[in-house]
């Protein structure tokens, strides 16, 4: 069932800002499109308009993310977090192709431009609010581990980029009067948000085929390797699958086989929720428990170990390779 009050939901009022302020954002760049007739301008407020429909779209993502599980959704809903990312990956993309028309077709026109200087202050008021709240919307993304508002905070701070170079372009074909570099700039934004569309939806598709996150994996590991009790000789089989801000771990911990699953249960359940704990991460901690077989005594901690056949000798760091390989035998 969702929260009472959405608003209480620090994800949701950290998209609802990024709603509002982009409304507010497109309305100057529209103004200073209006009073310039500039096709760069122009091509701003088209990104202004994306940014509009991709706040949209990532807050009723973070609304249907927020469910709990169910039988049909062991892992929660936060997959649609990365369909939020994905999409807007697509809107950027479409906006650069409009934005490439509009580019062309004012390099053929070559209209003359008019009030560059009210428009360009009131675009450069649009671009410093697009800066504070994409560096707003980056690190509540981070934060909060959302997909949806880290994408978003990264669509929005390439707005605020691609704005700054419009800024100087205009401001240059103002002093200058060289009217074609303003088709020049509105062509240029166009690739490049062409190359923002791609590595969103890139990164997006990836999170959605459950592609591994390399750096997920080395702080599980670094943390394993700091605080793991004695009893947990090493590890192997590690996995994990991403669900939006949920993580779900699969790992095997090797223990002593003359421990009973009674006592090495509790163990090894509160050992995976310090982890996560400590990563500040919020999911799930799978674990599997396997024997030592004796395989291990060279590396094991354990002095009064009942069953050692060789004295310990050291115990090194799991390396990330052998936390991944699906066994591992000394």
């Amino acid at each position: 069932m969702l929260q009472m009050n959405p608003l209480k939901n620090p994800r949701i009022r950290a998209t609802a800002l990024s709603l509002l302020a982009g409304l507010a954002i497109l309305a100057l760049k529209i103004l200073a499109f209006r009073l310039t007739g500039s096709a760069a301008l122009k091509s701003d407020a088209y990104e202004g308009v994306v940014n509009i429909l991709a706040a949209a779209f990532a807050l009723g993502a973070i609304l249907f993310a927020d469910q709990p599980t169910d039988e049909d959704h062991p892992y929660g809903h936060g997959k649609i977090e990365h369909f939020s990312a994905a999409f807007e990956g697509g809107l950027i993309t479409l906006a650069a192709i409009l934005i490439l028309n509009e580019g062309v077709q004012a390099w053929v026109r070559a209209e003359p431009l008019k009030q560059l200087n009210l428009g360009l202050a009131i675009n450069a008021a649009s671009g410093a609010l697009n800066g504070l709240l994409g560096w707003y919307l980056i690190s509540r993304g981070r934060n909060l581990r959302s997909a949806a508002i880290e994408a978003d905070g990264h669509h929005v701070m390439s707005d605020f980029y691609t704005t700054l170079a419009l800024l100087v372009g205009v401001a240059v074909v103002w002093l200058t009067g060289l009217r074609w570099l303003d088709a020049a700039i509105a062509v240029t934004m166009g690739l490049w948000l062409l190359r923002t569309g791609f590595f969103l939806v890139k990164g997006a598709s990836g999170a959605l085929l459950d592609l591994e996150d390399p750096g997920t994996l080395r702080s599980i590991v670094d943390e394993i390797n700091r605080a793991a009790p004695s009893e947990i000789i090493t590890l192997h089989g590690l996995r994990t699958l991403r669900s939006g801000r949920h993580t779900h771990v699969d790992v095997h911990f090797v223990i002593p086989e003359y421990l009973a699953i009674r006592d090495a249960h509790p163990l090894v359940e509160s050992f995976g929720e310090k982890v996560l704990k400590q990563l500040g991460m919020e999911g799930e901690f799978h674990s599997h428990m396997d024997p030592c077989m004796r395989h291990y005594c060279n590396r094991c901690q354990i002095q009064a170990c009942p069953i050692r056949q060789k004295p310990f000798l050291e115990r090194p760091p799991v390396t990330l390779q052998e936390a991944c390989t699906p066994e591992v035998v000394d």
